[in-house]
């Protein structure tokens, strides 16, 4: 084997290529053991994780040292792979995975790898790196190089990482590379939609992915799974960047908003979601609802975001008006209450689309206001209340009660629980009066 030895700043006590920052011993890995992947890339290009995930390469006993470690720590261990014999043991700050190499020699393993940056290994009992792809000079250079052609026809789904990848890392496409991934861009569409979605996810999820996200789609790589995705749309898409940014410098509240999710479902917002990759993806589907619901299912977005997905795509056309200083409070009233939510969204789409900031202002402070009684409406009094005080029975006519209450409110009429349950006494009387009178 041919090795490099490592520039004097690379191995740093802060390094994943160091053991000290593993969660387990040196001396429990095989001498013939190698880190391999993207704990590797990251570390000789000074990237630092607070999670750790590492990949071992072994000739044999991958399972066998994986089983060992969990048992002697006494933490996760999975087996992944049987047939394969790929193992994990899990720690509460690091994922280690364990693999048997594939082939007769560490170079032939590296060898079936997606990029020339992922197929460095390197030897942590000895400090040095061994690169036959010469993937460190890639790293050096900025470039994401394919390994082989027949290695992104195994696993298509690369032909999509190589964007992401390049985005996350700040590198470019090597020309060869992006011309292979042109010519087999159709393989695709035959990649699970979990797994193309996960790729997609990310490229939608910071501005660094836009132009990225931009080129796949030039290159073919949605053909299949986002066939309404236009040149107009991209272009809306660089412009919720700018206007994101505009947001947080003024609004940065509002910009929080956007890279969180439904705040019942804080839990999962690690999968991918967030309200910004919703506004990103109303640009990217079809304008006709149920295209687009169709578009996202086949994608396997959640119910929930392909509501709000919807929800945006419902309201954007109404902005316009609501936004006007003619619009009265009954109509911001009804329009808040069918945005919800998915407000911080539309707001982005809107600035998007040419609505300015300063129309839409008004709207902004309004939804940013928990108080605000048109935007988070907040009911003077309860349906018991109602009951008890006004010997109400209960039914359906103490939710519509409750909703008049609250529109009276937003606009203004009513302001305290007593004239809250003078209205809705008003209200009963009038309502029992008519239904006598039929």
């Amino acid at each position: 084997m041919t090795y490099l030895t490592l520039p004097k700043d690379t191995l740093t006590t802060a390094s994943a290529l160091s053991p000290h920052t593993w969660p387990f011993s040196l001396e429990w890995l095989p001498s013939d053991a190698y880190l391999v992947g993207g704990s590797v890339r990251d570390a000789l290009l000074g990237r630092q994780a607070e999670y750790l995930d590492l990949d071992f390469v072994l000739p044999e006993g991958a399972v066998a040292t994986a089983r060992a470690i969990a048992n002697h720590y006494r933490t996760g261990y999975v087996l992944l792979d049987a047939e394969r014999q790929i193992a994990r043991a899990v720690f509460e700050r690091a994922t280690v995975d364990f693999a048997q190499q594939v082939g007769p020699t560490l170079e032939a393993d590296l060898q079936r790898r997606d990029f020339t940056v992922n197929a460095i290994a390197y030897d942590p009992h000895t400090e040095q790196i061994f690169d036959p792809l010469n993937g460190y000079s890639d790293l050096q250079q900025q470039l994401i190089r394919m390994v082989a052609p027949e290695n992104l026809k195994e696993d298509p789904l690369r032909l999509l990482r190589a964007y992401r990848q390049a985005a996350q890392l700040g590198f470019e496409l090597e020309p060869d590379t992006q011309t292979t991934i042109q010519r087999l861009a159709d393989l695709l569409a035959g990649i699970a939609p979990e797994r193309v979605q996960a790729e997609l996810n990310y490229l939608l999820g910071t501005a660094r992915g836009t132009r990225f996200l931009q080129m796949a789609w030039e290159d073919g790589l949605f053909c299949t799974w986002l066939p309404h995705a236009t040149a107009t749309g991209m272009d809306r898409v660089a412009r919720m960047d700018e206007a994101a940014i505009a947001l947080e410098t003024r609004w940065p509240a509002l910009a929080a908003e956007l890279s969180g999710w439904l705040r019942d479902q804080q839990k999962v917002s690690g999968l991918g979601r967030s309200w910004m990759r919703i506004a990103k993806l109303t640009a990217l589907v079809s304008p006709e609802a149920a295209e687009a619901e169709a578009e996202l299912r086949t994608l396997k977005y959640s119910r929930n975001e392909i509501q709000a997905v919807q929800t945006v795509l419902r309201y954007l056309p109404q902005v316009p008006a609501i936004v006007q200083p003619t619009a009265t409070a009954t109509e911001q009233y009804f329009f808040f209450q069918g945005v919800g939510a998915a407000f911080g969204a539309l707001s982005v789409v809107a600035l998007a689309s040419g609505i300015s900031e300063a129309a839409i202002a008004p709207l902004i402070v309004r939804f940013l206001d928990p108080n605000d009684a048109i935007a988070h409406p907040h009911p003077l009094v309860t349906g018991r209340d109602l009951m008890t005080q006004l010997h109400l029975p209960p039914g359906p006519k103490i939710g519509q009660l409750l909703e008049v209450l609250q529109l009276a409110r937003a606009e203004g009429k009513i302001a305290t629980p007593a004239e809250a349950l003078d209205l809705a006494a008003r209200w009963a009387q009038v309502d029992t009066s008519i239904r006598q009178s039929c």
